[in-house]
């Protein structure tokens, strides 16, 4: 989705954490077959997107993985199961099931996805009704070279800016080292932990080499950080009953010492981890494109060859 089109620079990032004034775009939440499945979604035309537009002949194909249906630890039991009343719109025991966005409509012991239809009532892979909340760390540095000083884009003459990416084992797609938040984890530990699990591969190592790690990363994780985005996410996985949201954070290393001395490793769901320069030319999964433009916006780096690309205030 183009979410870049609507200048979105000039919003605060804390204007959209009550997101009711941010129109949501479904592409990638559209996707055919759904991930991981020969399951095609009833076609959505743009125009009955919205819960608001009347649309009688909706006859959504249901679908939930047999992953999540072997009821994990961390997927709910199907609605009707004897014994589970959850608590939709409020935190639920250890499960969040409050929306960053706010309120979300139930409908007939369902929740209903803020955004709109995506032609796929159930779960799909996603283990809870309703949000299923994510933690995105965009951990940053400037490109230097060998003497150590900042790489400027030739064209734009802004500096570049790179970022710690995982290719994702599951769809092969680049993207940001997240993850999903844990019952009862506070954001902050779920943001350092999948950083450690999935660019410096910690499930491997002796609790000796954990233990350093975490003392390096301490340093950049207690640091001021920036909020980037929090709030539903455009994601393939997505349904009319199960959805994304994260919380996406900066954690910039100006000086690059910290993340120098860090052996990045892929481990967990990533294939591969690497720096990568950032522009706008960049494919990435789901949202993460936009987040990382919108680090760059508040780094002042570069994102795009053409000057009439970027938002002004």
């Amino acid at each position: 989705s183009n979410l870049s089109a609507s200048c979105w620079s000039r919003l605060h990032p804390a204007n959209m954490f009550n997101s009711y004034n941010v129109k949501f775009h479904h592409s990638k939440a559209l996707t055919s077959p759904y991930p991981g499945s020969h399951i095609e979604r009833s076609q959505v035309p743009e125009d009955k997107v919205g819960w608001l537009t009347e649309w009688e002949d909706y006859n959504p194909v249901e679908y939930t993985a047999k992953s999540v249906l072997a009821g994990p630890n961390w997927a709910d039991p199907q609605i009707n199961d004897e014994g589970f009343s959850p608590k939709f719109n409020e935190r639920d025991g250890a499960v969040e099931r409050k929306s960053l966005n706010g309120l979300y409509v139930v409908e007939n012991g369902r929740p209903r996805n803020p955004a709109g239809r995506t032609g796929l009532t159930g779960r799909g892979l996603l283990g809870r009704w309703g949000p299923n909340h994510a933690a995105d760390p965009v951990v940053t540095r400037w490109k230097r070279d060998g003497s150590g000083n900042k790489v400027a884009h030739p064209v734009s003459g802004k500096n570049i800016l790179q970022f710690v990416a995982i290719k994702r084992r599951d769809c092969g797609e680049w993207a940001i080292p997240g993850g999903m938040v844990d019952p009862g984890e506070k954001i902050s530990a779920t943001l350092k932990r999948e950083f450690e699990e999935e660019a410096l591969n910690s499930l491997q190592k002796s609790p000796e080499e954990k233990a350093k790690l975490e003392k390096q990363l301490q340093k950049l994780f207690s640091q001021e950080h920036f909020v980037v985005y929090r709030g539903y996410v455009d994601d393939p996985r997505n349904t009319d009953n199960a959805w994304m949201e994260t919380e996406a954070v900066n954690y910039h290393d100006e000086t690059g010492e910290t993340m120098d001395n860090l052996p990045l490793e892929a481990g967990d769901d990533a294939g591969v981890v690497k720096w990568v320069d950032i522009s706008e030319k960049l494919e990435l999964y789901a949202s993460h494109s936009y987040f990382i433009k919108l680090v760059t916006e508040k780094w002042g780096a570069h994102w795009s060859e053409d000057p009439g690309s970027e938002c002004h205030e």
